[in-house]
């Protein structure tokens, strides 16, 4: 009887260990599997209509699908529309249409968007109108545009949201001419439109600079401006905050864009938790021996970049911006197409100056001193760039 007992015991154990073994291959394959990987590109867009009282923008968007075996729906497509103005929008209307441009696709004239399927690692192209109308539309400065879709796959349905900034205002290049002295340089704050992910920062320095540089001077652009022209923002609605992140996020002060968890996410998502974790329980130990900052040491640069909503020009200020990535590229470009020396720098009100990147022949301490002042300021400026020209000292 004790030995019929006892395998019948070793059966059960063996039985549950290989359901137990199969729960874990199951939840393996479930976790490397993509799930709805689909993504909505941010498009071209062009202000087809630029009149006084009618603008109308288009887009030409791309559904991507990067799943590798599976088929994922849009059955939901819809725009919204926000104008950011520096009056009163009561007389403007907004309309928008959602055309679809893939094969054998058929717009309809009522608007309705019919379900579609994005194939296996498809590419399926839309494009997207918006038109205002109003009695007076120069008081307008921004259309954000905000494209909500439905995925629907293996992991239910899941809604998203491509948000899309496009400037309406572009001020003449010649308006910039109050240049100011420094220690050791004249600065002039260049002013630009809004600054999106649709613009290039060579294009962008060709346009605004050119037209007051000239040889010697040096082009210096704000960290987060250069970010946002990369696309490095997100909406805190994408950013689903984990435990190390929702955890750690209290421990810092509350001005740190570290202290919400969509804030600290953001950096758990660019340098996984491992990293962030462990550069907090290091720098909290190096913090009790009187040696602060080791956390931003360990965590990388971007720890510092991060700036969390609230902290940059509207509508920016709804956004976490992410540091930019590998600024020294920027300005290495910037100089070879424009022969402009080049630094993408981080200067804030407290006098506080950080140079990311510079070009090989433009010294640290030479911006630290140009930009010490912060000429570019730091509310609503809108003057991304500072033009340095340094001033030869006078023999005595």
């Amino acid at each position: 009887m004790g030995t019929i007992g006892s395998l019948a015991i070793s059966i059960v154990v063996a039985v549950v260990l290989i359901l137990a073994l199969l729960l874990i291959l199951l939840e393996i394959q479930y976790r490397r599997r993509p799930g709805n990987k689909l993504e909505l590109t941010a498009g071209n867009w062009q202000l087809e209509v630029y009149e006084p009282r009618r603008y109308v923008l288009s887009g030409e968007l791309e559904f991507r699908n990067l799943t590798r075996r599976l088929e994922i729906m849009v059955p939901e497509v819809r725009v919204e529309v926000k104008l950011l103005s520096s009056g009163s929008l009561e007389s403007v209307t907004t309309s928008t249409r959602v055309i679809p441009k893939y094969q054998d696709a058929k717009p309809r004239e009522d608007g309705y968007w019919a379900a579609h399927i994005v194939k296996i690692g498809k590419v399926d192209p839309i494009e997207i109108a918006v038109e205002i109308q109003g009695l007076n539309l120069s008081q307008l400065r921004v259309a954000w545009i905000q494209i909500h879709y439905v995925t629907y796959g293996p992991q239910g349905r899941i809604p998203k949201v491509r948000h899309v900034i496009v400037p309406l205002v572009f001020p003449d290049p010649k308006d910039s001419k109050n240049w100011r002295p420094a220690t050791n340089a004249d600065v002039l704050p260049i002013r630009t439109h809004l600054l999106t992910h649709l613009d290039n920062p060579v294009e962008v320095v060709r346009r605004y600079v050119l037209p007051h540089a000239q040889p010697g001077d040096v082009v210096a652009i704000g960290e987060t401006p250069v970010a946002i022209m990369q696309g490095r923002f997100r909406h805190p609605t994408d950013v689903k905050p984990g435990w190390v992140a929702s955890r750690l996020c209290y421990l810092f002060l509350p001005t740190s864009s570290l202290a919400t968890a969509c804030g600290m996410q953001s950096l758990v998502d660019l340098v996984g938790p491992a990293r962030v974790l462990l550069a907090f329980i290091i720098g909290a130990i190096a913090k009790v021996f009187g040696k602060p900052g080791v956390f931003y040491q360990l965590a990388g640069e971007q720890a510092r970049l991060i700036d969390d909503v609230t902290g940059t020009l509207p509508p920016y200020d709804q956004f976490i911006v992410l540091g930019p990535q590998d600024p020294q590229r920027v300005v290495d470009q910037i100089q070879s197409e424009t022969g402009l020396a080049a630094a993408i720098v981080d200067v804030n009100d407290l006098r506080a100056v950080k140079i990311l990147a510079a070009s090989t022949d433009v010294t640290v301490p030479f911006l630290k001193q140009a930009l010490i002042r912060n000429p570019a300021g730091n509310a609503d400026e809108q003057t991304p760039i500072v033009l340095i020209r340094p001033v030869v000292p006078k023999s005595g």
